[in-house]
């Protein structure tokens, strides 16, 4: 007999003209139990309303898509499907992982298998089944899906590369939360090619996609569906081993249909703090809780200007310490990211800094401890999440961004001597140091550099706490900052809704600096993905206000934000959603002048059934020089836009396919008024998978830009080839180019990953530039790197 799964207030379901049952899944309980544990399989599909299930002679009839509350049996509320669900989870025997579930272990596991439509149609029939099996063992927690499919062969499954998103494709996902603390998690995920992705959860519902922990998976597919089978070994989570519970959940994505389906969710979305309980885990094991990575690097380096060759052979060892299962330790020498993936090239007209991600490894391992205030992310409101705002303006502020380390001010890479963290969680408190030793460049010296951060759960879902850093990796001077942040959250509003504050206050001390150096903030939103949702902020950065380990692209401001949008799902065969908003944000000096002001009218951002997107939006802004503004400059001549206020209007429209597709693209027209000019841009792009073995894309942005001071074109393409032998070893190619610095980056990535953990990569960087501005190409710089890195898990 299945372990059974307690929760209230599912749809009922009739079985044949006699019986009614009160879960809609009760037909494949009783199937399971009267055929040993045999999963329950479709037998006949009538219309596109009602499927019919026949295992040993039990006939049920279920109503899948009702179309109206006429059948009352049918009508699931939120109050219904919301409540708190939990789950008995127990022990057996490890699975050999291929794909199958078919070991005794599986048969004997705990059984889920009522998920709910999340989108379209929240809470509403699932319009195919799934049925879920969790258990653990001493060292890791298994869960196995089986999707059952009406159209199997029409399973999308495009993404073949481990390594690659793939949101165009069906897959199905997991969320982990240890501590159930509603506030901390991960997620695991993975398509029917039996590729993953994984993601740890911040400050409750932000997710880092660029984290990387070790986990298995691997699926099968058949004529009647396809299955996943995921290992997930304790040592890759935190962890407190007195608590029997931990939080849980479970999606599934079918692409053609564009509808997501999940055990637990609210307001169409799931995060730590929209999870079911999982009872009965004991006596987990982390054996030594040991983790030693070497790694080895060959590096030669060529310097066509000075004409010097040179060669390299460079060991690195990482080791990972768990002192208990909830507290880590890490520990680095000679650190090496010569593997990381190239940042992709950005081109913007803005008298303020860029922002980019990190990638390296080292730095997202409890990346989560160090956020502080929930300031930057994805914190925009739309179909996508994002906003519409500047991505470095809400960037602005940020204590402790670890791109500051190891890098110089032109993305160059500083040798990392030694560096050590501890991480982790002691009771209700969230702990994190970080120290590192990052060697001499230019003429800077060797400098030691001191993160820390401590912050204690409050509240039902709500956190508070401090942050200090000392050390500055890009100067001599004495540099050091320490911040106070509350940040609240309350997912638990009628409705669905949810609301989310923070307030916060940091202030830094720069060697030779007295005055305005402190930074503070707050701000109040209601991230709901349907219906109204909104926000308010305000933060003030003083003019001396420096984080030397910290974010801060504008100083000596109080920025303003107000957004206020609304969202709805149609019942349409070509929307299925659509969202218009305002995004308002001003920037005035604390002087009191204005700096920047821009009012964008989102219109129209609409979602078509088969994921395509587009927009339409109106750009309002008003911009205050106080003095010159070299928009653009090349071989010695300049274009200055002086001093002044200036007002102008731009109006832009998009439109892009789904990625699911075989050939699918992008395009964007922006135009309007510029400064004192005019200024159109155009964005385009083309992507096409003759199959899953290879991808092409191709992006190209192109702006032109007249002022009475000058005109200029700014030109920005993307050129990447991917070619994938299997799901574990792959070769890209990625070109990029743009007119300003006149260079052609060129980047060859093989990627060999036998099992997760243990990797072999094979880099190539070269690049060109056209020196005399005369379309002639010449090599400047080149390297080749080729590294193996082994995880021993002990």
């Amino acid at each position: 007999m299945d372990a059974r799964v307690s929760h209230a207030g599912a749809p009922s379901l009739v079985i044949g003209r006699t019986a009614t049952l009160q879960s809609r899944h009760a037909c494949g309980t009783i199937a399971r139990d009267l055929s040993e544990n045999t999963p329950l399989k479709p037998s006949l599909y009538i219309g596109s309303k009602v499927r019919v299930f026949a295992a040993l002679g039990l006939v049920c009839v279920l109503d899948l898509v009702p179309s109206a509350p006429a059948v009352a049996q049918d009508a699931v509320t939120e109050a219904d499907a919301f409540p708190l669900k939990s789950l008995s989870i127990g022990r057996g025997e490890p699975p050999v992982l291929d794909g199958q579930l078919d070991e005794a272990a599986w048969a004997s596991a705990t059984v889920i298998d009522d998920l709910l439509q999340m989108e379209p149609n929240e809470y509403e029939m699932a319009s195919e089944y799934t049925v879920v099996r969790v258990y653990y063992d001493d060292d890791a927690l298994y869960v196995g899906a089986r999707m059952l499919d009406s159209r199997a062969p029409n399973i999308t499954a495009t993404v073949l590369r481990q390594g690659a998103q793939f949101w165009g494709d069906d897959y199905f996902a997991v969320v982990v939360a240890p501590f159930n603390d509603k506030r901390n998690g991960h997620r695991f995920q993975i398509n029917p090619n039996g590729i993953r992705m994984e993601c740890v959860y911040y400050d409750t519902s932000n997710q880092d996609w660029n984290w990387n922990g070790i986990w298995q998976g691997a699926t099968s597919r058949d004529n009647e569906g396809w299955t996943a089978e995921i290992r997930i070994p304790f040592k890759t989570l935190s962890f407190d081993p007195n608590n029997d519970t931990w939080g849980m959940n479970f999606q599934r994505d079918l692409s053609r249909e564009a509808e997501s389906m999940g055990w637990v969710s609210r307001n169409s979305g799931q995060d730590p703090s929209i999870v079911g309980d999982a009872v009965g885990f004991q006596g987990l094991q982390l054996g030594m809780g040991l983790d030693i990575v070497p790694s080895l690097t060959l590096r030669g380096t060529t310097d066509f200007d000075t004409q010097v060759n040179t060669t390299e052979a460079e060991p690195s060892l990482d080791v990972y310490y768990k002192f208990t299962p909830a507290l880590n330790g890490a520990l680095t020498l000679n650190t090496d990211f010569s593997a990381t993936e190239v940042d992709d090239r950005q081109v913007e007209l803005t008298r303020f800094s860029l922002f980019f991600p990190e990638k390296r490894t080292f730095f997202l391992r409890d990346s989560e401890i160090f956020r502080f205030a929930r300031i930057g992310g994805r914190l925009g409101f739309g179909l996508s999440g994002t906003s519409t705002l500047s991505q470095p303006d809400l960037e602005n502020g940020r204590p402790y961004f670890s791109r500051r380390v190891g890098l110089g001010p032109n993305g160059s890479i500083v040798d990392l001597e030694a560096g050590a963290r501890v991480s982790g969680r002691v009771g209700r408190w969230n702990v994190g140091a970080l120290a590192i030793r990052q060697g001499e460049f230019e003429d800077v010296e060797a400098t030691d550099i001191f993160v820390g951060r401590l912050a204690a759960n409050v509240l039902a879902e709500s956190s508070i706490g401090l942050i200090a850093t000392n050390g500055d990796p890009r100067s001599n001077l004495d540099n050091s900052l320490v911040g106070f942040d509350f940040n609240y959250n309350n997912s638990r509003l009628p409705g669905g809704r949810r609301l989310q504050g923070e307030l916060w206050y940091q202030a830094s001390e720069t060697e030779g600096v007295d005055d305005d150096q402190a930074a503070y903030g707050f701000r109040l939103r209601s991230p709901n993905v349907i219906g109204w949702r909104g926000g308010v902020a305000a933060k003030q950065i003083e003019e001396n206000f420096f984080p030397a380990l910290g974010f801060v692209n504008r100083s000596g401001i109080r920025d303003q934000i107000i957004e206020l949008g609304y969202t709805r799902r149609n019942a349409s065969r070509f929307f299925r959603t659509v969202f218009t908003g305002i995004d308002a944000e001003q920037v005035d000096l604390i002087t009191g002048d204005l700096q920047t002001q821009i009012l964008t009218f989102r219109a129209l951002d609409f979602e078509t059934v088969g994921q395509d997107q587009g927009n339409i939006r109106l750009f309002a802004t008003k911009e205050v020089l106080v003095d010159p503004f070299v928009i653009w400059q090349k071989n010695g001549e300049q274009v200055v836009v002086p001093p002044g206020e200036y007002v102008f209007d731009e109006a832009q429209v998009s439109f892009s396919t789904g990625n699911q597709r075989g050939v699918w693209g992008s395009i964007s027209y922006r135009a309007g008024d510029f400064f004192d000019g005019e200024r159109e841009r155009i964005g385009a792009g083309i992507g096409w998978r003759p199959s899953n073995h290879f991808q092409f894309t191709v992006d190209y942005d192109f702006s032109d830009v007249e002022l009475p001071s000058g005109s200029f074109m700014t030109r920005l393409a993307r050129l990447r080839a991917d070619v994938i032998f299997s799901s574990t070893m792959s070769w890209s190619t990625l070109i990029q180019y743009d007119n300003i610095s006149e260079t052609a980056g060129i980047n060859l990535r093989f990627h060999w990953i036998p099992e997760a953990g243990r990797e072999a990569f094979i880099v190539l960087n070269h690049n060109v530039q056209d020196f005399d501005l005369d379309n002639r190409y010449q090599s400047a710089l080149a390297d080749l790197s080729i590294k193996f890195n082994y995880t021993f898990r002990f």
